[in-house]
């Protein structure tokens, strides 16, 4: 019972906070060695690109997207823009066909995002393809910056930076804000060490010619697409740099719908990467890819709730000092998150409890999202979570 203890306390602490301890001390041994830097290109040399946005009922703020969008910087002739709006019915395909700039998808029926965008893709011709949110806005550079790495041969993706912008009155979603600065960290070094574990959909980026459809159900689209192509091989480079930037979440409860989704194509997507789990044909890409996504979307919280039953028993059974502490220390850290709640739904805001609360609401989604894809209750036509 006290080894299975410390098992579980072991793999949630390096869950979450050692294999970025790890991952760091990798990365500075790698800096000693001084490996050489991937090749880049200049401006004048970066290849065709598209870039797509899928739109759904945007009609609120695609105006101020599209203008974003048309002040990216990329070299004259080689850039084209297309927008897919399928399924929208509150006007966003007629404000999109005011701009004689960009090329206009549009079909009545929705059929959910990947369905869009795989029709979006048939119709491209450039050498790589850029994808990003309809509710996102990227730097002016953004594209530069991402296309830049292509001149690597080995390079078969790249992943922009996602940035949460969190004002000063924030509830408790505030915690998606420094989920997502720590989790940009953890990029970062992945990335350093050798290829960052899958790409968002708010900005990213492939090579046309190793695109590879993903079945129309895919839950993480962004995520499959980019990790089919490390399954080939190529890295998947982090730029920090060339970053979407969106509000968060309106509320919790629009935040626990993201990450139940999330969660539900987590599992959905180790299932179907199996092959990434394997060490010998994938040495450094399946460490990475277990100890950042995996533990996160299988055992983790199951492994949360096992240690604090044990510590629990063995308290009970056997008092002592040490086990004593870090179980006061589990109660006081779950307190925190429930204090956190309480005071969320009485709109009084603490941010000291912000972090521990989205913690335990996090780690609750993917227990929510493992009954969801397991029942069947995933949708890829899914509600998307409202934003501030």
């Amino acid at each position: 019972m006290i080894i299975s203890f410390w098992i579980a306390i072991f793999l949630v602490f390096y869950t979450f906070f050692g294999y970025g301890i790890l991952l760091y001390l990798m990365v500075r041994i790698k800096r000693i060695i001084k490996t050489s830097k991937r090749k880049q290109y200049d401006f004048n040399s970066l290849p065709s690109c598209t870039l797509i946005v899928a739109a759904y009922n945007e009609a609120d703020f695609i105006d101020e997207k599209i203008k974003n969008t048309l002040e990216l910087n990329y070299p004259a002739g080689k850039l084209e823009l297309v927008f897919v709006t399928d399924g929208s019915s509150d006007g966003t395909n007629e404000l999109v066909a005011k701009y004689p700039e960009i090329k206009l998808l549009h079909a009545p029926e929705r059929k959910g995002k990947i369905s869009a965008v795989h029709r979006a893709i048939e119709q491209v011709t450039s050498e790589v393809i850029v994808f990003t949110d309809a509710n996102t806005f990227l730097n002016a550079d953004a594209l530069v910056l991402i296309c830049r790495h292509y001149a690597d041969e080995n390079v078969g993706a790249i992943a922009g930076e996602k940035r949460v912008m969190v004002d000063a009155s924030a509830d408790a979603t505030a915690g998606e804000g420094f989920y997502w600065k720590y989790e940009s960290k953890l990029k970062a070094w992945d990335s350093e060490l050798y290829s960052v574990v899958g790409a968002a959909g708010e900005l990213f980026s492939i090579r046309k010619s190793l695109y590879v459809p993903v079945p129309v159900n895919s839950v993480l689209d962004d995520f499959m697409i980019s990790m089919r192509i490390a399954e080939k091989g190529y890295v998947i480079v982090y730029e920090p740099e060339a970053y979407a930037q969106e509000t968060s979440s309106a509320n919790i409860k629009e935040e626990l719908k993201r990450k139940v989704r999330i969660a539900a194509g987590g599992i959905q997507s180790v299932i179907w990467l199996k092959s990434l789990l394997n060490p010998f044909q994938f040495p450094v890409l399946s460490f990475q890819y277990v100890s950042h996504r995996v533990l996160r979307w299988t055992i983790t919280p199951f492994l949360m709730i096992a240690a604090f039953i044990l510590n629990l028993i063995i308290v009970l059974n056997n008092p002592s000092i040490v086990y004593g502490c870090i179980f006061g220390g589990q109660i006081l850290f779950y307190l925190s998150a429930w204090l956190g709640k309480v005071l969320e739904d009485k709109k009084v805001r603490v941010k000291l409890l912000f972090v521990p609360y989205y913690f335990c609401m996090m780690n609750y989604a993917v227990l929510a999202g493992l009954h969801r894809y397991f029942f069947g209750e995933q949708s890829v036509i899914w509600e998307k979570a409202v934003r501030k």
